[in-house]
């Protein structure tokens, strides 16, 4: 019986909030390009966890929008350790609304969703020394 890499599962969530500044299109909407530079974010310290080294990433697998990002929103991006080679990381890459603007309530007003929207995933590989 092989020993399980304990780096396997291991897993890193940040939040951040996205502001209005960032809603590049119209009805306020945010491009992909935030999601994925949370995901880099999330990635590099996931790998400084895991291996010490802020590592590269080499490529995406795959990557879906599922839904819209908003200014105003509060976003969690996860990073999760799915496969351990040599010198390559196999991760997963989820991002979720845990909080959203109400603008039609007031100007200032925002909600804590009941249960969070997932907007986007990924997977794909990082690569340390």
């Amino acid at each position: 019986m092989t020993e399980q890499d304990a780096r396997l599962g291991m897993s890193v969530t940040h939040r951040r909030y996205v502001p209005y500044s960032h809603a590049h299109y119209g009805g306020n909407l945010v491009d992909g390009a935030y999601v994925l530079s949370m995901f880099g974010d999330v990635a590099t310290e996931l790998l400084i966890r895991t291996d010490g080294d802020e590592g590269l990433f080499a490529a995406y697998d795959q990557v879906a929008f599922t839904a819209p990002v908003m200014g105003g929103d509060v976003l969690e991006a996860t990073a999760t350790v799915t496969r351990v080679g040599t010198r390559s990381r196999a991760i997963a890459f989820e991002a979720r609304v845990v909080c959203r603007a109400n603008p039609e309530k007031s100007a200032s007003a925002a909600s804590v969703l009941d249960e969070p929207l997932i907007v986007a995933s990924a997977s794909g590989t990082c690569v340390v020394p």
